[in-house]
Parts: structure tokens; C-alpha cells; sequence
């Protein structure tokens, strides 16, 4: 069964005009009379006539389509992402199409590389876990394909890229832990791949140097595919505990509900005496147990700066050579928790 839609040959012919007066009756020009305008709309109305988009694009050799990649759309930080990116992208009369990596640099190569041949328009993308070789991305860009990157960002591309204070946020989370009275505090992180990975690192070993506590690389731990393995995450958990965290920063939204799932695997009992901070975005933080420090980043703002961005480099008349990074705050978001007579 096909589903069959009114074209602009079927509204000319019943209503005896010539196909080019109902298209530009339909355009609204000028040189088409109002009473024309009038019984055109109203018949394509009747007929619930809509504009061929694949036409439109021929035409115009554009699409009006950009294309997304992140790791997972359940993530509640892409999901915010994704939002805010749709919030511009359909205001300026463009469709979004967005596909999932699920940390795979191959399945990453093979989702842009399908994205690019349906003609999109421009990619927004935030690199997996497991990629190194952007070469690929670097092909598609000199063909002319206009990229942002966000969040997850290389060091050497020359375009626009988009993401949180992730040395501030790092900085600021694990400083509420040391000034909550904790000394062995931990870190579990993402894939030494990732630009967050390194810059959160950062964050945190300058917060323990503020406080002249030693960096020790044995509490810090890589989960190679950012909580999205159970088994990994668990593996992580279970390889701090001999050292004895009185606290743990987190660098990532999954790896965050994660590892309060892990501890409480791992050792049910020590779950409660560990405090945790680490980046999340997930709008039922309080009802966590064991509760936690949140950083929380501006996701929706990211999407809708990258979208403007991009769509400011495919509607440019001329070649795009001067680029930026937009930097965006975090926000500590402090929770209290009853812990024998202390307060974190």
C-alpha cells in the first residue's frame, strides 16, 4: 500500500489553472491576484496538499536537514542537548536527524558517512568514546560538508565548537568534597579519548593541589565506554575500594547513576559513607540514595548555540574562516545528606 499525497499538477488541474500559477500562488508572489491566492490555499488546504520537500531540495541543492550524532539518546544529558537543538533548528525551517554511536568509533564513521550521502545539510557531533582517527570528518569538511563539534571536541579542527566549563566543573565538584572534610578522594572517569576526560582531569587534580593533597594515579579510573558496560563500571568500583575513597568525583552523567548502582553492588554497606559529586544532568537527582553533589551543565543552551552556529557557516554567502569556542558555565548544584551527625 503507497501513500499517495496531492502534488501541484493535481491541484492546476482541478482547478483549471497552469501548474506555475499555482506554485507561485502558493509562494505568495506577487504577481499573482489575491482572489487567485485565495482559491489556490483554500483547495490545497482542502486537499491537505504539502510542498515535496525532495523537490524543494533539488531545486535549491539544499535540504534543510542537519544531522546529529552522540552516544545515546537515553543519556539525559544528549536528550538536553538534542532539545535545544531542535528548539532552533525547526524555528529556522530546518529538520534534525539523529543517529547514536553507542561509543563506537565504527558505527560513528558509518552514521555520518550515511547522514552526508542523504545530502544533510550540516553535521553537529560529539565524538565517541573509542575515536581517534578523524580523518573521515576531516574528508567531509573539505568537501565543504559545514561540521560543529560539541561537548566531546578534537584539539586541531578548524570550525566552530561548543562546551561546559569542564575544568571549573571538576574544580568546583571535587573542592566541595575536600572542604566536606574528605582526603582520599577518587575519580572515576570516561575514555582517555575524550577532550572532557582530560580537561575534568585537570579540574581535579588542581583542586587537590589547592589543598596540598597529594595526586595519587591509583584513584583515578577510565571506563573506556563511559558506563554504558556494567561489568566495566563494577570492574572501576571494585578497584578503588581497597584504597579507602572517603569520596569519589564523577566526570560523566551515566557513569554518575552508574557507579551509586555499582557501590551498592559492590559493597551495600560502605554505599552510604562514600560522598559523591560528579556531573549529571538527570532531573530526579534528590531521590539518588546515596544522595549527591551535582555538576550540572547548560545542555539545552549548548544544542541551541551549536545549531546557531552551524546554521550561521551553511547559510553563509562566503567561506567561513574565522572560528570560536564557546565556553559555557556549570552549575554546583549542593545536596545535603544526614550522615551520623555530619552534613555533606
Amino acid at each position: 500500500m503507497r501513500f499517495e499525497t496531492s502534488t501541484i499538477k493535481d491541484i492546476a488541474k482541478a482547478l483549471g489553472l497552469s501548474t506555475s500559477t499555482v506554485s507561485r500562488a502558493l509562494r505568495d508572489r506577487y504577481e499573482i491576484s489575491e482572489e487567485t491566492k485565495k482559491l489556490v490555499l483554500a483547495y490545497a488546504e482542502k486537499v491537505n496538499y504539502r510542498a515535496n520537500p525532495i523537490a524543494r531540495s533539488l531545486k535549491e541543492r539544499r535540504s534543510y536537514s542537519i544531522g546529529i550524532i552522540v552516544s545515546e539518546i537515553a543519556n539525559n544529558f544528549f536528550s538536553q542537548v538534542i532539545n535545544g537543538i531542535e528548539s532552533i533548528a525547526y524555528d529556522r525551517g530546518y529538520h534534525v536527524i539523529i543517529s547514536q554511536t553507542h561509543e563506537s568509533y565504527k558505527q560513528e564513521k558509518l552514521n555520518v558517512e550515511h547522514l552526508a550521502s542523504r545530502s544533510i545539510d550540516g553535521l553537529l557531533i560529539a565524538l565517541s568514546s573509542e575515536t581517534q582517527d578523524i580523518n573521515y570528518l576531516r574528508e567531509l569538511y573539505a568537501k565543504g560538508l559545514p561540521i560543529v563539534f560539541f561537548d566531546r571536541v578534537p584539539e586541531d579542527f578548524a570550525t566552530h565548537k561548543v562546551i561546559a566549563n569542564n575544568f571549573k566543573g571538576a574544580f568546583d565538584a571535587t573542592e566541595h568534597l575536600i572542604l566536606s572534610g574528605k582526603r582520599t578522594v577518587a575519580h572515576l572517569t570516561n575514555s582517555e579519548n575524550l577532550s572532557i576526560t582530560r580537561e575534568r582531569l585537570k579540574g581535579y587534580k588542581a583542586a587537590l593541589a589547592k589543598y596540598h593533597i597529594e595526586f595519587k594515579p591509583e584513584l583515578v579510573k577510565y571506563c573506556q565506554h563511559c558506563g554504558m558496560h556494567s561489568e566495566e563500571l563494577e570492574q572501576a568500583v571494585k578497584e578503588l575500594l581497597p584504597y579507602k575513597p572517603d569520596g569519589i568525583f564523577i566526570s560523566s552523567d551515566r557513569l554518575t547513576t552508574g557507579c551509586i548502582m555499582a557501590l551498592k553492588k559492590t559493597n551495600p554497606e560502605i554505599a552510604h559513607k562514600i560522598a559523591i559529586a560528579g556531573f549529571t544532568n538527570s532531573n530526579l537527582v534528590e531521590l539518588f540514595s546515596p544522595s549527591l553533589t551535582s555538576v550540572k551543565q547548560p545542555a539545552f543552551e549548548m544544542g541551541q548555540v551549536a545549531t546557531e552556529l552551524l546554521i550561521s557557516m551553511i547559510e553563509a554567502k562566503r567561506p567561513v574562516t574565522e572560528f570560536e569556542t564557546k565556553i559555557l558555565d556549570t552549575e554546583l548544584v549542593r545536596m545535603q545528606k544526614i550522615l551520623g551527625n555530619r552534613f555533606l
